[in-house]
């Protein structure tokens, strides 16, 4: 009797990798390998990062940026969309190499078509991110012009609304920022 054992994936693994235009992650070991997001997926990317960058220049609490890459562990390696990190928070998770090995406020995805996409985003990387500490998860549907906002309550991420394109988006994580959905998806 034959037993498959599964290969379990680290940073180091990720290193040895090809620089070929793939985009490539590890949630709990496995290597998740992409292909670079489409333009009309770095459009809203840019859109919501633009929108943050905004609302973060007129507060001065914190800042966004576009596909960080985020090292929680040895074996969790993402590269999210999107996401904006308070400057009291930064100071805690930005290592020496200047990467964030921690989790930020908030993390923003934008789904790409296709069913594993969409499992990845909504189940992998969501438990992910709820394990880590995020304290808000929005993830952004494109195909259906949607956001689903995720908060922290009771420890974990759940669903706390979907906003369709007619919605205003805000959140008590950022004091009077709003954004219409239409506006994320234009």
């Amino acid at each position: 009797m034959s037993t498959t054992e599964k290969v379990r994936w680290t940073s180091a693994d990720l290193e040895s990798l090809a620089d070929n235009g793939n985009r490539y992650e590890l949630i709990e070991g496995e290597l998740v390998v992409t292909r670079a997001p489409d333009w009309k997926h770095q459009k809203v990317t840019n859109n919501v990062c633009v929108e943050l960058t905004n609302w973060s220049r007129q507060t001065c609490l914190g800042e966004a940026v576009q596909v960080p890459g985020l090292i929680f562990t040895d074996a969790d390696n993402v590269i999210p969309d999107v996401v904006w990190v308070s400057y009291e928070r930064l100071a805690q998770i930005l290592d020496e190499s200047g990467h964030l090995a921690g989790a930020p406020e908030l993390v923003v995805e934008v789904m790409s078509p296709g069913e594993a996409n969409e499992k990845r985003d909504r189940q992998s990387k969501l438990k992910l991110y709820s394990v880590q500490g995020v304290r808000e998860y929005w993830i952004c549907d494109r195909i259906q012009q949607k956001v689903e906002v995720y908060r922290r309550e009771n420890g974990i991420l759940k669903l706390a609304m979907t906003l369709f394109k007619e919605d205003n988006l805000t959140s008590p994580l950022l004091p009077g920022f709003s954004v219409s959905v239409a506006e994320l998806f234009a």
